[in-house]
Order: C-alpha cells, then sequence, then structure tokens
C-alpha cells in the first residue's frame, strides 16, 4: 500500500506513470496526491498490527476509492483510451482486494 501510495503521488504531479496520463492542471495533482497520501497513510498503519489501525486503515481504502471515483468521474483522469481505464479499474481493484484483506485481518489483531 505504501508503494501504491507512492506511485500515485507522483503519477499526479508528474501526470504520467508507465504510459498512463492523468489531466494536467494543479487540482489533478493535489487531488492525486491526497489520493496517494491517503493509499501510503493506510499501508502505515496496517503495519501497526492493531484493531484500531486495521480500522484506521479501511476508513483511509475507502477514501482511496472516492477519490479514483472522483478522479474519473470528473474528467481528471482521462479515461479515453483504453490503457487508461483499464489500469484505473486495476488499480481501484487492487485497492478493493486491500480493503478485504485488512477486513479479514483485523479480527486477529490485539
Amino acid at each position: 500500500m505504501v508503494l501504491f501510495g507512492i506511485a500515485e503521488i507522483i503519477t499526479g504531479f508528474r501526470h504520467r506513470f508507465f504510459g498512463l496520463t492523468t489531466s494536467p492542471g494543479p487540482l489533478t495533482a493535489y487531488v492525486s496526491a491526497f489520493i496517494g497520501a491517503s493509499y501510503a497513510t493506510a499501508g502505515v498503519f496496517f503495519l501497526a498490527m492493531r484493531k484500531w489501525a486495521a480500522s484506521v486503515t479501511l476508513v483511509l481504502l475507502v477514501l482511496v476509492i472516492a477519490g479514483r471515483l472522483v478522479l474519473v468521474t470528473t474528467g481528471l483522469y482521462p479515461t479515453t483510451t483504453a490503457r487508461n481505464s483499464i489500469a484505473m479499474l486495476a488499480g481501484t481493484v487492487i485497492v478493493v482486494i486491500f480493503a478485504f484483506h485488512v477486513g479479514l485481518r483485523r479480527r486477529s489483531f490485539p
């Protein structure tokens, strides 16, 4: 999660990452940086392996999913190419998988 968050931050400010593009402009950069920071912070909290930290992680991951939806619905992340659309879908699925994993592991934490 930490690495994916850092990648989101980089993508936001560079507007390009492994051939994927975002709309240029400061709003895209700030929204993407917020999403990336939330994603990375979720990873750090999860490493604490405590129930309360897992709960915070889940909230942050929900923010990441919501932020990704905002990027797409406002046009800040263009889905005009199949590559961008698939990347957004795959990235969101990965966040959802992390959320399920955290939810399942949360019960085993002290």
